[in-house]
């Protein structure tokens, strides 16, 4: 059977404070007239959307931003025969203020958006990801440290958001987030509890250990986790059992991050160990 002509899909991040989200595939459908209290952040997929937006007709291809300022009038409709499919993030004032309140900048009020159809390929592919991201079982830890890097990228360029101060060095609270991601390998603290736990606001912290690690923390705690999974596959533990025990959603998860890492599945790692030892 070939693809529904029309499919919606609405959610709320939970890990994000609700924000709202939609995934969907438009062909005849027309949105009237309408506002939202927040922002809207649509990425288009395929084909092309039309609406009229501060009294101008815009045309938003696959491949574009399309974005709407809080409490601005639009409308929407199909820009191809085919329609449109496209993602759509829908974030009010308050969880955009909250979030560049992390920041201390020197701003007054909400930022507007300026423009609106945008073909920034890295900021299409940035807000693709992270929309599939919260469409997926991932950590909080992830989730909110994706959030607010794309919100910076897209406000920096589209707002004219200064720029934030370069992140201090904050040994001692580095070191302490360490700690904690490592006590808590299967089930990491959120990005904003772990922050809370050293004393710095989440978009601090994330900056301030990415500049001292060279990685965000989500990334960081998935080597470490890759890196007790190595040392229990070559103790002889079975690949289920390592999963398990490391927090992975299930093997097959294991098997796709550690190959990736280390170009061999988890199993052949093991194996291979095993016939080392017996060797010797």
């Amino acid at each position: 059977m070939g693809e529904p002509r029309e499919n919606v899909h609405f959610w709320q991040a939970g890990h994000l404070g609700g924000l709202e989200l939609l995934s969907a595939r438009y062909i005849d459908h027309r949105f009237a007239p309408h506002a939202h209290d927040g922002y809207a952040i649509a990425v288009i997929e395929s084909g092309a959307e039309r609406y009229r937006y501060r009294g101008v007709e815009h045309l938003a291809p696959a491949g574009s931003l399309a974005l709407i300022n809080p409490d601005e009038v639009h409308t929407g409709s199909k820009g191809d025969d085919d329609g449109w499919r496209y993602r759509v993030f829908y974030p009010e004032a308050e969880q955009v203020r909250a979030v560049l309140d992390e920041l201390e900048l020197p701003i007054a009020g909400l930022p507007a958006l300026r423009g609106s159809v945008h073909r920034d390929a890295d900021l299409v592919d940035g807000f693709l990801c992270l929309h599939r991201l919260l469409e997926s079982p991932s950590s909080a830890l992830e989730q909110q440290t994706a959030w607010r890097d794309a919100l910076l990228a897209l406000f920096r360029r589209h707002a004219r958001l200064p720029d934030p101060a370069m992140p201090g060095r904050e040994p001692l609270a580095v070191l302490r987030a360490k700690d904690l991601l490592r006590e808590r390998l299967a089930e990491p603290p959120s990005l904003e509890a772990l922050a809370a736990e050293v004393n710095l606001s989440p978009f601090h912290f994330a900056r301030t250990f990415r500049r001292a690690t060279g990685l965000p923390p989500h990334a960081w705690l998935k080597q470490q986790r890759l890196d007790q999974a190595r040392a229990l596959l070559k103790a002889g533990c079975a690949p289920v059992n390592v999963a398990a025990q490391l927090g992975f959603a299930d093997q097959s998860h294991l098997t796709r991050q550690f190959k990736q890492a280390y170009g061999v599945g988890p199993g052949e790692y093991r194996n291979a160990c095993a016939r080392s030892f017996k060797t010797h």
